[in-house]
């Protein structure tokens, strides 16, 4: 075989149509397993390489793909990018990351790739899609791809032009009312809370389930009891020593992610304060070191790698004009009782 060797080549080599090379290579799905797996050994045994230059001026696509991140270095954010590019990939397709960092006019730069063709189309973590809104207003706007994930209101999305943006998320009020149910079960009334930034939809929607968890108790939610963070450690360590200074502590802590719930188990250890004897601790997520935290922590898990792994199917799916049964995702949830909020007989 030629150095060269050409999907032609290889359909030849393999006495098969070029079409069905190419439905192997790119879309596995549209082919049955005996003959992807027959094509994939064939294009690994002989050295052939996509020529994704010919391959993208032929389909003028770039099988680019831009997910637009608020924080990469997050734990909870590393997992659903692991599962999104290992789905991308599977479908020959690569991703360009952009960290975001919550600006806004980070998330327009990363948008513009997409507007300058340089990626099919984005997946982004924020509430708004990145592009300016002069730009979304316009009549010359072509509404690319885009997914959006984990921070859409349920009931509505996000609409440009009257479509509705397809996204990928939990019912964050769902699963916020059910942690907040289990500690009043487990006799507190008193509970705080340390949130991520409040302007954000999931945040609105977890504070929204837990006061309906509280009304539904018949306990009356307090305000002075809400302490804004930004999903950190730092900030669970900072904001435990201001609920420690309240005249009247509250008996549980529900921190809307499980970082800030570590590094506030950490201010409590260090200022005397048992968990969860004298104040119990949730969290949310079900990151990885919430197994191994001392006391372990109460949390609600997430389905990390099916949030990554649907957002990028989604999105080249709608890149790729195929049929989309499901517009609108909404994951299960699972609460994980752990020892930070369950007193040891």
């Amino acid at each position: 075989m030629s150095n060269k060797l050409g999907i032609k080549e290889l359909a030849q080599h393999l006495d098969i149509s070029i079409a069905s090379v190419s439905r192997a290579l790119h879309n596995p799905n549209r082919v049955s397993k005996d003959m992807r797996e027959r094509v994939q050994a064939a294009a690994k045994e002989l050295g052939y390489k996509q020529n994704t230059l010919a391959s993208s001026l032929r389909t003028a696509k770039t099988r680019n793909i831009v997910a637009i991140i608020p924080d990469l270095s997050d734990t909870f954010n590393a997992g659903v990018i692991r599962s999104m590019e290992d789905a991308a990939a599977k479908r020959g397709y690569s991703i360009l990351f952009g960290d975001s960092q919550g600006e806004r006019e980070r998330e327009i730069r990363y948008g513009e790739l997409i507007q300058g063709k340089r990626a099919d189309g984005v997946i982004f973590f924020s509430s708004t899609p990145p592009f300016p809104e002069e730009t979304l207003q316009s009549d010359n706007f072509t509404v690319p791809p885009m997914v959006n994930s984990c921070e859409v209101m349920i009931d509505s999305g996000y609409k440009i032009k009257g479509q509705s943006i397809p996204y990928v998320t939990i019912n964050n009020i769902e699963a916020s009312k059910e942690i907040t149910e289990h500690l009043i079960q487990q006799g507190h009334k008193r509970i705080a809370v340390i949130t991520g930034d409040p302007s954000t939809p999931s945040v609105k929607q977890r504070l929204q389930g837990h006061i309906e968890a509280q009304q539904m108790a018949g306990i009356e939610h307090s305000s002075s009891l809400v302490f804004e963070g930004d999903y950190t450690i730092e900030s669970g360590q900072k904001l435990a020593h201001d609920i420690l200074k309240l005249k009247h502590r509250p008996t549980a802590i529900f921190c809307m992610c499980d970082e800030s719930a570590i590094g506030c188990m950490h201010t409590l250890k260090e200022n005397g304060v048992r968990v969860p004897q004298d104040i119990a601790v949730a969290g949310f997520d079900d990151i990885r070191f919430a197994q191994f935290s001392t006391p372990t922590l109460t949390t609600i898990a997430q389905p990390v790698e099916e949030i990554g792994r649907r957002c990028s199917e989604l999105l080249i799916d709608i890149i790729e004009n195929k049929s989309i049964k499901e517009k609108r995702v909404v994951l299960p949830h699972k609460l994980v009782i752990r020892e930070s909020t369950r007193i040891p007989n």
